[in-house]
């Protein structure tokens, strides 16, 4: 029996424990051992995250593949797992320990620190899958990986140990993004880029052999920065070759202001002679662009910040030298002040001694570490690298030649112009949780990369034995006994860039570097849905790891989704207090209403604009659902086991029939294309308008008749078609139609284990497992079952009938609606010239067609009477006489009113998105917000002529 109420807290924790309990979502189930598998790895969310608007779309979306593809008969693996997350992980136990006021993680020392912390993951690193699992996520949870899981853990050691033998990966000092609060190196995904209000320096640069006059511009060179405390590193002044303005300095010198060291003057295409002076200072220690410049021109690099984003001046000898007196004394005044208080007296001593000429206004970007919330700093330190440029080439090749498709296509683009411009990939983190750098180091510095330390003592007893620094006497000692070697080589303490371990994840998590057979039937997986914003740092990775070691590419289909923004348009963010909790939707509208919401608004390539008030929206479509099955029992409505909807003989029925199986291939076509909107858009009209508002709606008179044989058949389509829904349904609704289907009869199966819907008329469910399990690949899937099931069921008859009565009671109400004809006042209705058939069909639904469009009357005539509005409806004309009904003429003054309006708010916002001022500077909410109303307006607007223009044929 189902409940008078549709309550969503009474059925979702209900529903996930029975799927938990029944393995509903295991991959591998026996009855599947032939099967064609479909294989999905999740993006790995941090384990110390909590459920946000981008989990929630991501993970939707991939549930309803994995649903969708696990009811066409497939054996389906959804891998789930949590990352580690170095940084996050570390800063949180971090946090703890200070405000608990325990000793610090290097007071506690590493090998208690790392206690700390996998305690914490084991009491409460869970809590984001077990969001996942509220919100539906059908994932193999038996299959649970966490990236530093020991088989995780192995497959990472043997990658670089493998990948350092190989060359591609090595050691080298570069610069990094480095976070001086957490003293360590941190991807360009965790720079978060803030744009600050600051200034723009002009400093004189003299020209080496011009005695320096301030009043005399030809006697120095002016460079323009947003940074005057890094010209104590600057190393040379690049201006661009085809400047005339410089083309004799080329090759000469400056004297560098304040420290008295001579640096060049070089030509470089990256100084742009639009901005500034057009010569710009060149410090290729603490700048990206100026450490790629000082590389083309072979210039010197001096760090002179220590890690803490201090300067350290006189300690560094590469610094000091050759330094003059003064410039001695400020390099001893400076050293360990911080960088932006340097800043300042730098500034100062520059502008006493004539070396600044003036100080701009400037805003600009300036990187911040999105945890730490400090600036970083461009940073010259040694770290260890992956040679990504060699691994990316088969990478590139594979997108290229098809052997992975990104959707939409657009974001091969961005693929192509990140994998071609591949900079070396910095892995190595000063961190302490996270995978440890498989790296020992000699008393020498000699480095020996291995997977086991006795590995790497075996290879550095050899190589020194060898070298004759030891006796061979002594290895043989050391090897012995471990007590003598104490010391003798010890660890690189850096640990791995998370990254790292997730671009194994397709096939560390299915058993790698093992022979596994979880590895045999599941990898190469099938699609990877994520967001843009790692298509580089993980999408890629995988990429090229997948390639290298397994020799395949890790998935087929790249599907990126869009972001999550506000109403409005809005990026959320805590700043802005725009963001929307999922966890409070789902408490309060059901994991339901909000899933199918993010997928009714998942367009390719769009992002989704989420209110509350959509979502509400899509929980009363979850009740319309269940009122519609709850009215379906109250009727009587079963379906009995041999019932076949092909065979019906009642015109409405076969109806909904045709109707089913053309919902079926919208719905299957659009899941397979990842339209998720499409889907959701076609199955929310089949359930509302095509089965609720009108089957069941002219099913009724059938239901309140006598007994008979259209009455048993009615009751059983009616339940068949009911069926049919909450199969289509439950990829994006499982919870309510998992409930549905438990509640309306007697069932062999859970709803998430039975066959998809069949096209009406053709194969069987136990024919359909055969062709699914029979296909020799996934590719062959949907053709196979097109051949074999071409007795897809189709009914024109059916469907012209049944769609007239609807097209014609749909174009009489918008009529009454848009002439504001009040529901009381019945109105006659006239057939004008109309055909043979289309006079029978308004026989016989001439009481169905009367109480529905609110009409006194149908009669035929050879033409539309005077001042009547007339409709087009299928090709024939439908005529309402509303002369003395309404005021013909005011309701046309009225229409003309109302375009005028739309016209008025048309204009208004053109004037706004001309005037490039507003454009430039409006918040990008506010511009698409305005672009929404034009298109509101003009819609209106269209809508108003066409009701003027059959207002017209009524005079």
């Amino acid at each position: 029996m189902i409940e008078k109420h549709y309550q969503p807290s009474d059925i979702e924790s209900r529903m996930a424990r029975i799927w938990e309990e029944s393995g509903a979502f295991r991959a591998g189930r026996a009855e599947r051992k032939d099967a064609a598998t479909f294989t999905i790895v999740i993006p790995p969310p941090n384990v110390t995250g909590s459920l946000h608007m981008g989990h929630a779309l991501n993970n939707t979306l991939q549930d309803i593949l994995c649903r969708f593809e696990r009811m066409r008969g497939k054996d389906v693996l959804w891998q789930p797992g949590t990352d580690h997350a170095g940084i996050a992980t570390q800063m949180v136990v971090e946090r703890q320990l200070m405000e608990r006021q325990e000793p610090g993680r290097r007071d506690m020392g590493r090998a208690k620190f790392l206690e700390r912390v996998w305690q914490w993951k084991a009491e409460s690193g869970g809590t984001i899958v077990n969001q996942l699992k509220r919100l539906g996520a059908s994932c193999d949870w038996s299959r649970e990986r966490f990236t530093m899981d020991e088989g995780l853990s192995k497959a990472v050691i043997k990658v670089f140990v493998e990948l350092h033998r190989q060359g591609l990966i090595y050691k080298d000092k570069r610069l990094v993004n480095w976070d001086p609060k957490l003293l360590t190196a941190i991807s360009d995904l965790e720079v978060q880029q803030v744009e600050i209000k600051g200034s723009l320096w002009y400093l004189r640069y003299p020209i080496e052999g011009r005695s320096f006059d301030p009043a005399d511009p030809k006697s120095f060179i002016v460079v323009a920065t947003t940074r005057p405390e890094t010209m104590l590193g600057d190393t040379a002044v690049a201006v661009h070759p085809e400047d005339e303005r410089y083309t004799d300095l080329v090759g000469k010198h400056v004297i560098l202001p304040l420290v008295g060291r001579r640096i060049p003057i070089v030509a470089d295409e990256y100084s742009d002679p639009e901005k500034g002076s057009g010569a710009v200072k060149v410090t290729p220690a603490h700048d990206f662009n100026d450490f790629e410049v000082g590389k083309r021109h072979g210039l010197p690099q001096i760090n002179v910040f220590d890690k803490e984003g201090a300067l350290s001046l006189n300690e560094n000898e590469d610094y000091l030298r050759g330094l003059p007196e003064g410039a001695l004394m400020l390099a001893d005044e400076l050293h360990n002040v911080d960088r932006f208080a340097a800043r300042k007296t730098i500034v100062a001593r520059l502008e006493d001694f004539g070396f600044l000429e003036k100080i701009e206004p400037n805003t600009h970007m300036v990187p911040h570490g999105d945890r730490s919330g400090v600036v970083i700093e461009p940073y010259l330190t040694d770290q260890w690298y992956v040679d990504a440029h060699t691994l990316a080439q088969p990478a590139i090749e594979a997108v290229r030649s098809g052997a992975t498709t990104f959707v939409p296509k657009n974001w091969e683009k961005t693929y192509f112009d990140w994998m071609e411009n591949i900079q070396p990939w910095c892995i190595s983190r000063q961190l302490w949780w996270g995978h440890q750098i498989p790296a020992w180091y000699g008393p020498d510095g000699k480095v020996f990369v291995a997977e086991t330390e006795e590995e790497a003592v075996g290879n550095a007893l050899g190589y020194y034995v060898e070298q004759e620094v030891i006796t061979p006497e002594q290895g043989d000692a050391m090897a012995r006994d471990p007590a003598r070697r104490d010391g003798f080589i010890t660890r690189d303490e850096d640990v791995l860039d998370t990254w790292f371990s997730s671009a194994l994840w397709p096939f560390s998590t299915l058993g790698w570097p093992d022979e596994a057979p979880e590895l045999q039937r599941y990898y190469p997986t099938n699609t990877l849905v994520t967001g843009f914003d790692i298509i580089f740092f993980w999408v890629a990775r995988m990429m090229m790891m997948g390639l290298h070691f397994m020799e395949e590419v890790p998935f087929s289909t790249v599907y990126i989704h869009a972001l999550v923004r506000d109403e409005k348009g809005a990026k959320m963010s805590k700043s802005k207090g725009n963001v929307i909790d999922p966890l409070h939707l789902v408490d309060e509208y059901g994991a339901d209403a909000l899933r199918f919401t993010l997928a009714a608004m998942a367009a390719q390539g769009r992002d989704i604009k989420l209110s509350t008030q959509r979502v509400e929206g899509y929980r009363n479509f979850a009740t319309k659902l269940w009122n519609a099955c709850r009215f379906a029992e109250m009727n009587g409505c079963t379906l009995p086991a041999d019932f076949d909807p092909a065979q019906a003989k009642q015109t409405l029925n076969r109806w909904i029939a045709h109707e089913t199986s053309r919902a079926t291939r919208e719905v299957s076509e659009a899941i397979e294309a990842y339209r998720f909107n499409d889907a959701a858009g076609a199955i929310y009209r089949f359930v509302w308008n095509v089965y609720c508002d009108w089957y069941l709606e002219l099913a009724k008179p059938v239901l309140l008749g006598e007994e008979g044989p259209a009455k048993v058949e009615t009751r059983a389509m009616i339940a068949w078609a009911r069926d049919e829904i909450l199969k289509l349904l439950h990829p994006f609704m499982p919870f309510i139609t998992e409930e549905l289907w438990a509640v309306t009869a007697k069932r062999e199966t859970l709803l998430v284990l039975t066959p998809w819907p069949r096209k009406t008329g053709g194969l069987s469910d136990e024919d359909l497992t055969q062709v699914v399990t029979a296909s020799p690949s996934d590719a062959m899937i949907p053709t196979v079952i097109l051949e074999l099931d071409a007795g897809e069921f189709s009914d024109p008859e059916a469907e012209a009938e049944i769609g007239w009565v609807v097209d014609l009671v749909t174009s009489i109400r918008s009529v009454r609606a848009e002439m504001n004809i009040p529901p009381a006042t019945l109105t006659p209705l006239v057939l004008a010239a109309s055909s043979a058939e289309t006079r029978a069909r308004a026989e016989r639904w001439n009481d169905v067609i009367k109480r529905l469009s609110r009409l006194s009357e149908i009669s035929f005539a050879d033409a539309a009477p005077e001042g009547a509005v007339q409709l087009l409806v299928r090709g024939e004309v439908a005529a309402l006489p509303l002369k003395g009904v309404i005021d013909l003429g005011a309701e046309r003054a009225r229409l003309e009113k109302e375009i005028g309006k739309a016209d008025g708010d048309i204009k208004r916002v053109d004037a706004k998105l001309a005037n490039e001022k507003f454009v430039a500077n409006a918040p990008e909410e506010i511009v698409e917000e305005e672009k929404e109303k034009r298109e509101a307006a003009v819609a209106r607007k269209t809508k108003l002529q066409e009701a003027l223009e059959r207002l017209k044929t009524a005079s």
